[in-house]
């Protein structure tokens, strides 16, 4: 019954703004900015603070006698391997905005840096790698963890739903089956939609941006929802298909199609100084990572702060219920140790040498050989991969790969977010209704249809931040409920457990 209220109420929500979208949407982004504004004014500072804190617990949870516990049972193995576990945390917390941003923002960040930076300047050029990094390194990762960690803790070793809600029973009790539980997975719902309608909306655009290169068909937003509603039907008929054979299978295509892409361009382009930025930057940014945690810019470059890192913490957060939850369900039968590290490095090292080679490519061009790739970056950031990739060898070839990469990571992601969805409505279960599936698989396509209409790229960030607001506050409160379970659990019941087991060996000695 709780997951129908569930289904029911955040389906009317999520519909109802949707529908705004269709027949107002010039009125859906006049409010949407509104409270954008308001939202980044007044609480910025909030979105830098948790996404550090966040970081934070997770290296504490890490490296703490919590780092033993398993997530499930103490003789428990993990359901997946390291390839296909690490395929599958790549393509769902990364996918299409990596593909979309790997060469459009460390040009942006170099055409048009804060304000106290040359424009194309070589401190611009460090400062565009350096904050690349910085967005797409271990603080999303952490935003993740939090979430799919506590997810993972309660469900498969405290034998609860696998539900957001049931997260925070240590504080509350069992009003998480009442209104108060019901309303937080409303909320993840909504967050989940519209932090996933941001990253199609974003894939679809690149998609259509690669069709245009590749064929020369004019880019349009009517090309880009024919895009939304062909792929739409792909990603559900591989919902259907369930998550071993579908999911597992794309998320090992996405990988291995995104590495021959990316060693390829790492051979043909500018091998040295790809690499040597990858050294240099990864350097400054171990060295910088705290103050780039807090730097909100008030007197010089807020503005720029508000547009680049408050957007991108915020779609992190608006993506952990869906991540979390995702990534939950491929994780269970690890130590909280080696989930930790493991998903807050493998994947930000990956990152870190997709951005070295295709962000390196692309100053390259623009540093070495002169020429203003950087432009199109600005002008629309979905050319930008096509533009870098029509100054390499084969670059027809090599823009369908990416066509058909980012075809597949955005197959990939609605595919795990539907299943999420439909999880969150359906009480936990991990065999949701295949109607459930299609009901939100169109859903969410709608939702990003919706908001490029009523405002395009910008329409999608300003959802992100909205929908991620409220979000934020429940996960600083659910760090302090999942610490308070596992610290119960190692002070009382494991020294409960190791008791009884001295007891038992003493009578079992005196006895013989």
């Amino acid at each position: 019954m709780k997951g129908q209220i569930v289904f029911i109420a955040s389906l009317l929500i999520v519909v109802v703004l949707v529908a705004l979208g269709i027949f107002a949407p010039d009125q859906l982004d006049h409010i949407a900015t509104g409270a954008h504004e308001a939202v980044i004014e007044s609480t910025g500072w909030a979105y830098l603070l948790s996404a550090l804190l966040f970081l934070v617990f997770c290296l504490y949870v890490a490296f703490s006698r919590f780092g033993s516990l398993k997530l499930g049972r103490d003789d428990e193995r993990p359901q997946y391997g390291y390839f296909g576990w690490f395929s599958m945390l790549f393509a769902a917390g990364m996918g299409i905005g990596l593909i979309f941003w790997g060469v459009a923002e460390p040009l942006s960040h170099f055409a048009a840096p804060p304000a106290y930076l040359e424009p194309r300047s070589a401190s611009a050029a460090t400062f565009a790698m350096t904050r690349s990094f910085f967005h797409w390194g271990i603080h999303p990762w952490a935003i993740y963890i939090v979430m799919s960690l506590a997810i993972a803790y309660f469900s498969f070793r405290r034998g609860m739903p696998p539900l957001i809600s049931s997260c925070f029973y240590p504080l509350i009790g069992d009003r998480i089956y009442g209104s108060i539980g019901k309303s937080i997975d409303v909320l993840a719902v909504f967050a989940t939609v519209f932090g996933v309608a941001t990253s199609l909306g974003l894939g679809a655009m690149q998609i259509g941006g690669g069709i245009t290169a590749v064929f020369g068909i004019t880019h349009t937003l009517t090309v880009t929802l024919t895009i939304i509603a062909v792929v739409t039907v792909l990603y559900m008929l591989s919902s259907a298909t369930g998550l071993d054979k579908g999911i597992q299978i794309l998320s090992r295509t996405n990988v291995l199609v995104a590495l021959i892409l990316m060693g390829f361009v790492l051979i043909v382009g500018p091998t040295a100084f790809n690499l040597e930025i990858f050294t240099d930057t990864l350097g400054r940014y171990g060295a910088s990572l705290f103050s780039m945690s807090l730097d909100a810019s008030p007197f010089q470059g807020f503005e720029w702060t508000k547009d680049w890192t408050l957007f991108y913490w915020a779609w992190w957060i608006s993506w952990s219920p869906f991540v979390g939850l995702f990534v939950a369900s491929i994780s269970r039968g690890r130590t909280v140790r080696e989930f930790v590290l493991g998903a807050l490095l493998v994947p930000a090292l990956l990152t870190f040498v997709w951005f070295s080679v295709f962000g390196g490519a692309g100053l390259a061009l623009e540093i070495h050989s002169g020429i203003p790739v950087a432009d199109t970056a600005l002008a629309d950031p979905s050319l930008a991969l096509f533009e870098v990739l029509s100054h390499y060898p084969f670059a027809a070839i090599t823009s369908i790969l990416a066509v058909l990469l980012l075809s597949v990571f955005f197959i990939t992601s609605a595919d795990s977010a539907t299943f999420v969805l439909s999880m969150m409505t359906s009480e936990g279960s991990f065999s949701p209704s295949l109607r459930k599936k299609l009901t939100w698989g169109i859903v969410q396509s709608s939702a990003a249809a919706v908001l490029l209409l009523s405002g395009g790229l910008e329409a999608l960030q300003r959802m992100a931040i909205l929908a991620a607001l409220p979000f934020m506050f429940i996960m600083l409160v659910l760090t302090r409920s999942l610490f308070k379970a596992m610290r119960y659990e190692v002070r009382y019941e494991r020294r409960a457990e190791t008791t009884r087991d001295s007891d038992r060996a003493r009578a079992q000695a005196s006895r013989s």
